[in-house]
């Protein structure tokens, strides 16, 4: 069984639990009946093994099996690390 899995870009906006961080994945969907385009955003637990990132850090996530209740994305890789 080869699924693709989804792999998404956000930000960091918490990183105060043990191996978890919330991440924030912005989009664009364009809006059923006046076309226009509507900014949308969700919120993400995701699991950091390492705990390397921090908040304001641009990551890449990827889905796997749910690890616990909220948490079903796993942390590839860090791509920005933020000034902060």
């Amino acid at each position: 069984m080869n699924e693709k899995k989804n792999i998404l870009h956000g930000h960091v906006t918490s990183n105060k639990m043990n191996k978890s961080i919330v991440v924030i994945v912005n989009r664009r969907i364009k809006h059923t009946v006046y076309g226009k385009f509507v900014k949308k955003r969700t919120k993400l637990c995701v699991h950091d093994e390492k705990n390397i990132s921090h908040i304001g850090d641009l990551v890449q996530i990827c889905e796997c099996r749910p690890i616990s209740k909220t948490k079903s994305w796993i942390l590839v890789n860090v791509i920005k690390k933020s000034i902060i």
